[in-house]
């Protein structure tokens, strides 16, 4: 990244005013790094478009995201790659049936100094990281997968009785593979509520499958150049809250989060097959979503369009089926789909 890249990403951190004309400059500022940003992501990962955007909208949001596909869909180059192009610390840690809450977040281990006094010292385990890439988050023991609840909620972690900030920016990209489910653990509702996204990756298509066969085994391979800083990132967090929503995208939000839920919904599809429907959370994670998704795909401001599109990932994961569901063959995307058709 060039100096003056960084002068002007320096800039938009300090930027503070809420005129008008100042925000509109501040945003299309972000937009452009965002599309910098974008271009060289897809140097590197083929015919995933829309998880690319999804990813990028996540870290921007804030939030965190749970990426599910079958082994071999570049989930781990994703992650890999979004590290480096936003400026990110990264690590990775593969979850295991053994693997300890210890081995995340850290431990203490005491220590005899010169003068022999003896005395605790705190070793940081691998969460201290501004990317925490949970490889196949479902292998490990529920013990272990709450060692992340406080982590993804607070951006801290606590170890015997002491309070230890975690970095910042501070984001957890989970995967999980959907075929195999022998030795796993489903993870619990309530850490499942706090990824603003869940991201399906699906198969390339013929076109982005082939590119990868002629691209990835030759003696030459793409890379992607750093693009924003954490601190660049930070202030684009910033300013994705101070982005202007109308009163449509608001209503939308509401009408979709409320009608998913079987108590107070109007459609008969999610009275009969939804078992429990999204919480508030969902309702802040749209909101905070579309902002980021206008910015991600150059505009000033989201539209109902924005909430509609998300509304798979944000919520597929925030939504549990009944048994008439289940015995009738009626998928969570069916039900989604059926609330989204009241937005357009």
């Amino acid at each position: 990244m060039s100096g003056s890249e960084n002068t002007a990403q320096a800039a938009r951190a300090a930027a503070t005013s809420e005129d008008p004309s100042d925000l509109a400059s501040d945003i299309q500022g972000v937009v452009d790094d965002l599309t910098r940003a974008r271009e060289q992501i897809e140097r590197v990962i083929y015919g995933q478009q829309l998880v690319i955007e999804n990813a990028l909208i996540t870290l921007l949001a804030g939030g965190h995201a749970v990426l599910v596909g079958v082994p071999g869909l570049g989930k781990t180059l994703l992650v890999e790659t979004l590290g480096k192009v936003m400026g990110l610390d990264e690590k990775r840690v593969q979850f295991t049936p053994d693997l300890m809450p210890a081995d995340i977040l850290g431990s203490e281990v005491l220590e005899e100094g010169a003068d022999g006094a003896r005395a605790f010292r705190f070793i940081q385990g691998p969460i201290f990281t501004q990317l925490l890439m949970a490889d196949e988050i479902n292998r490990a023991s529920p013990r272990t997968q709450s060692a992340l609840l406080q982590a993804m909620q607070e951006a801290r972690v606590s170890i015997a009785g002491d309070y230890h900030d975690l970095p910042k920016p501070f984001h957890v990209l989970a995967t999980q593979n959907p075929i195999e489910q022998e030795g796993t653990y489903p993870l619990p509702e309530a850490q499942l509520d706090r990824f603003l996204m869940q991201i399906d990756i699906h198969y390339p298509d013929h076109g982005a499958e082939r590119e990868v066969i002629l691209r990835t085994t030759g003696s030459l391979a793409n890379s992607a150049e750093p693009v924003f800083t954490a601190e660049g990132l930070i202030a684009a967090q910033a300013l994705v809250r101070r982005v202007p929503v109308g009163e449509s995208v608001v209503d939308a939000i509401l009408n979709l989060v409320r009608n998913g839920r079987p108590e107070t919904s109007e459609l008969e599809s999610v009275r009969d097959y939804v078992a429990w429907g999204p919480g508030p959370r969902a309702s802040q994670a749209l909101m905070l979503a579309a902002r980021a998704r206008a910015l991600v795909t150059g505009r000033l401001a989201p539209s109902v369009d924005d909430v509609i599109d998300l509304a798979a990932p944000v919520l597929r994961h925030r939504m549990a089926l009944g048994f008439a569901a289940r015995a009738e063959g009626v998928s969570i995307d069916q039900v989604i789909g059926d609330l989204t058709e009241r937005l357009g």
